[in-house]
């Protein structure tokens, strides 16, 4: 049976103009974000030139040392013709002297322009070649890192004093030390690095360590291969004076333990400091394996190479970091999945990355410190509405303090994945949305709204509000709530502002509301909140005393008013102010019978998830509703 509560809203929401509306403005943001992802040296026409080949597999053999910037050595690009091509370019910084360049193994001329190297290389569409650069030089001290600095520093940590040179490419740096194509969607199938240092140091990079060699001064080459597909800002070094301190994890389902090989500071304090907290490493690798799916470097490692960079990089499978506090610990880890397996399409759609790992570190209190996942939500909320402004779609994709913005990338793209969870209202549907992104984009690229489809492909909830309303739009709402009970009848009147008005002026994000009752237990109602005004009659048992907006903190809000007003009119009264309505049978088995005054008006039915399940117009005085698609339960009408 369906039984059925009455609500009268102030203003109708005309659903179709609406929605169609909100699917213009995501289509224009998709189509701009097609054309954002760009490094900040090439020119238009040069950027999509450079898209003409397809790179399948980078070799770096090079040498360095732990207390300089100077690198010399060779780097190899196998790569496949997309068009029929006389020349390609790629970049590489001018502080660097290329001393020979081969193509397919052949001595060839190029031409250097400012970062941009121009290589004559005459393919049809689908041949290969190869490209080798030899080159030296120190690499720049200008930036080119997420967090301000050259994309090769070098470095001596304040507390341990251990001297370390260590890339960060993100996000476009890359070119500052290797000969690079920077191009987020031409992802890399395979990658080799090869590190010669001195013999007191490690060099740490991505992949297994395959061997170490001798070579002659007193040095030894540190050899990484790494066999999946990576993206340019993702390959790495690090070099310092390491002791290595490897663990395994176990997650359900891994065929075999999983190796986390740790380069930490050789120094006899250091490793005891920080060996628990590092060990708590596979502890947040077996949950993030068991809530987003394997681990997608298994068969090879994770780890940490140590450096003084106050902060982290998720260079793939060996991640960058000053220290391994399990905030920064859990977030560089869950880039594996978010970043590294599946990596934004764009720097614009930045989230994919950073918002998801944000959210990595709430799902690590959520599930291991669960006392302290609301506190670490709301300072997000906290944070984030410090100013009324910001969306988390990244207007400006070359500005680099906007891409990585604490506020609008990280607390709020992380607060808007708990709002969509939210609205989904169903974890298993969310958690196996987020397992089948990974696997549907493996090794692949995605923006926002790819998140978006495949969350409404795995619940069936159309997120086209929430998104356009959170994702692209700015701000957040504050709900005042006025209400009144006469007998069992408790009348709830929603109110909501928005702190930019005229980018977001509603958010309809269903809204839910935490009761206490006189003399008995708490009862908890979720709200749909098609205006940004409506009002609710509910039939409560027993007496309410106390509302709390939005418990599980959902929704971005601010503390609004919540007022017990006496003179908030029952449902009998709003009959009569607005339009006398029957409505019956109630319960029914399939249909429904409204019966109004002048049989004109519009009419939604909402489930208990505050989701809208039909809705139509009243035009007929006697107008028959059915409702045999609706499963048996509870409907406000």
């Amino acid at each position: 049976m369906k039984y059925l509560i009455t609500a009268i809203v102030s203003s109708f929401y005309i659903l179709g103009i609406a929605q169609d509306d909100k699917q213009a403005s995501c289509a224009a943001h998709k189509s701009h974000n097609s054309k954002s992802a760009k490094s900040n040296n090439l020119n238009a026409a040069d950027l999509i030139f450079a898209e003409n080949y397809d790179v399948k597999y980078v070799k770096l053999d090079i040498e360095m040392s732990n207390l300089n910037k100077n690198i010399s050595g060779w780097a190899e690009t196998q790569a496949i013709a997309r068009l029929n091509i006389d020349s390609i370019i790629y970049e590489l910084h001018s502080n660097f002297t290329i001393t020979q360049l081969l193509v397919d193994n052949i001595s060839t001329p190029f031409v250097r322009s400012g970062t941009t190297v121009r290589v004559p290389v005459s393919k049809l569409s689908g041949q290969s070649f190869s490209v080798k650069t030899f080159y030296n030089g120190t690499a720049p001290d200008a930036g080119g890192s997420a967090l301000g600095s050259a994309a090769i520093s070098n470095s001596s940590s304040p507390t341990w004093g251990n001297q370390v040179t260590w890339s960060l490419s993100e996000s476009f740096g890359s070119y500052q030390w290797w000969p690079s194509k920077m191009s987020l969607r031409d992802k890399i199938d395979s990658c080799a690095v090869s590190i010669t240092v001195p013999d007191v140091c490690k060099a740490g990079s991505n992949g297994l360590l395959t061997s170490i060699d001798p070579i002659a001064g007193n040095k030894l080459k540190f050899n990484w291969k790494h066999n999946h597909v990576i993206d340019y800002y993702l390959i790495s070094v690090a070099i310092a004076e390491y002791v290595d301190y490897t663990i395994y994890a176990n997650p359900v389902g891994a065929i075999a333990p999983i190796m986390i090989q740790n380069y930490v500071y050789n120094n006899p304090g250091t490793l005891p400091y920080f060996q628990t907290n590092i060990d708590q490493t596979a502890d947040f690798l077996e949950l993030y394996s068991d809530v987003f799916g394997m681990y997608p470097f298994a068969d090879e490692k994770y780890g940490h190479c140590q450096a003084p960079l106050g902060g982290g990089m998720e260079h793939q499978t060996m991640t960058t970091q000053s220290t391994f506090n399990r905030d920064l610990t859990s977030h560089e880890l869950a880039h594996q999945w978010w970043g590294d397996n599946v990596t934004c399409s764009s720097w614009a759609d930045i989230w994919v990355n950073e918002g998801f790992a944000s959210y990595s570190e709430l799902i690590m209190y959520e599930y291991m410190y669960p006392t302290q996942f609301d506190v670490n939500l709301n300072d997000r909320h906290v944070a984030i509405m410090a100013q009324p402004d910001g969306s988390t779609w990244v207007l400006d994709s070359l500005n680099e303090s906007r891409i990585f913005s604490s506020r609008q990338t990280y607390d709020k793209g992380a607060a808007i994945i708990h709002t969509m969870r939210g609205a989904i209202n169903n974890d298993l549907e969310f958690f196996n949305g987020l397992k089948q992104i990974q696997i549907d984009f493996k090794d692949s690229t995605l923006s926002g709204i790819d998140v978006k489809n495949s969350l409404e492909a795995a619940s069936g909830e159309n997120l086209t509000d929430v998104f356009n309303q959170w994702y692209f739009g700015e701000g957040f709402p504050t709900y005042n709530i006025t209400w009144n009970q006469i007998g069992s009848v408790l009348v709830v009147k929603i109110d909501h502002s928005t702190s930019m008005p005229l980018v977001t002026p509603t958010f309809t994000t269903p809204l839910e509301l935490k009761i206490t009752r006189v003399g008995s237990t708490d009862t908890l109602i979720r709200f749909a909140i098609p205006s940004n005004s409506i009002t609710y009659s509910v039939d409560l048992n027993g007496t309410a005393n106390t509302f709390t907006v939005d418990p599980k903190n959902w929704i971005i809000n601010a503390a609004g008013t919540i007022v017990n007003d006496v003179n908030l009119l029952n449902m009998n009264e709003y009959h009569e102010v607005a339009q006398p309505l029957t409505i019956s049978p109630n319960p029914t088995a399939e249909n429904i019978l409204v019966s109004s005054a002048n049989g004109n008006g519009k009419y939604c039915i909402v489930n208990t998830a505050g989701k809208i399940v039909a809705y139509g117009e009243i035009n007929q005085v006697n107008q028959n509703i059915d409702l045999s698609m609706l499963a048996n339960g509870t409907y406000v009408f």
